[in-house]
């Protein structure tokens, strides 16, 4: 697990981040982490250097992204050494206090241990120092690291201020709701962009009938339970409002855009 999360490290910088490696991104290279697929992921750094995938390249080299895409490789690896592996989408705590902000994991099935287990592949050790981390990163606490379902129930508990949940100031009910379909996506294979918007998507100033919650809690139950119910999961998922269609809004393009493979 090490040695695969290095590699897609050495294949990877967060756009966010890329100052603290010493990197000015151009602005024609901000398209790369608007890529969805790892088949377009791939491509794309293999255009940029094509070295072995093992071979770290410089960070003025890296492929430009964001946690999405650390989460999205890694899976594609795990998967291809069928270690069974997928995206959960969610929030942090350990990126700003106080504050739970948007960001996405990659979840892995870890045999000898008869567990799934949470690796956060962007947290490299420069990362790691200015984040003052105090646990590891491939085995990321479930208090630490909320998944939506998760999130949700904290907001419906009335266990957390839902405007802690998001990005930058921005942030509420409907960015949890947001994350908790993008999540039921990923569960389904279908790792969307966070800036993807489609069907039952909330939009800022959500006022959500009782019929919509109801539909977002029993969603989060899913997640939550997950391998007890998965075929549940899969029926739910299946609902045209929530099943990720063949194009969707790019909120941060501000345009519709197709979806690789469906």
């Amino acid at each position: 697990m090490p040695g695969l999360v290095r590699i897609v490290q050495g294949l990877l910088i967060h756009a966010f981040w890329a100052g603290f490696y010493g990197v000015s991104l151009a602005p024609e290279r901000d398209e790369e982490r608007h890529l969805r697929s790892a088949a377009q992921i791939l491509d794309r750094i293999r255009g940029l250097d094509d070295r072995p995938l093992s071979r770290a390249r410089p960070a003025d080299g890296s492929l430009i992204c964001i946690c999405r895409h650390f989460t999205v490789l890694m899976i594609a690896l795990l998967r291809a050494k069928a270690i069974p592996a997928r995206a959960r989408c969610g929030f942090a705590t350990y990126f700003k206090t106080g504050r739970f902000v948007d960001h996405w994991v990659c979840e892995y099935w870890k045999e000898p241990e008869a567990r799934w287990v949470l690796v956060d592949v962007q947290l490299d050790d420069l990362q790691q120092a200015k984040l003052l981390m105090n646990f590891d990163p491939l085995d990321v606490p479930r208090d630490r690291f909320l998944v939506a379902g998760d999130a949700w129930a904290f907001y419906r508990d009335g266990r957390a201020d839902p405007s802690a949940f998001g990005l930058g100031d921005e942030g509420g009910a409907w960015w949890i709701g947001g994350n908790l379909i993008r999540d039921l996506a990923a569960l389904n294979k279908i790792e969307m962009l966070p800036w993807d918007s489609w069907g039952a998507m909330p939009r800022r100033a959500w006022s959500p009938t009782s019929e919509w919650l109801t539909l977002f809690d029993r969603i989060a139950s899913l997640t939550r339970a997950l391998d007890d119910v998965f075929g549940d999961l899969r029926e739910c998922y299946a609902q045209d409002v929530l099943r990720v269609p063949p194009t969707v809004f790019n909120a941060v393009r501000q345009r519709v855009e197709p979806v690789p493979g469906l």
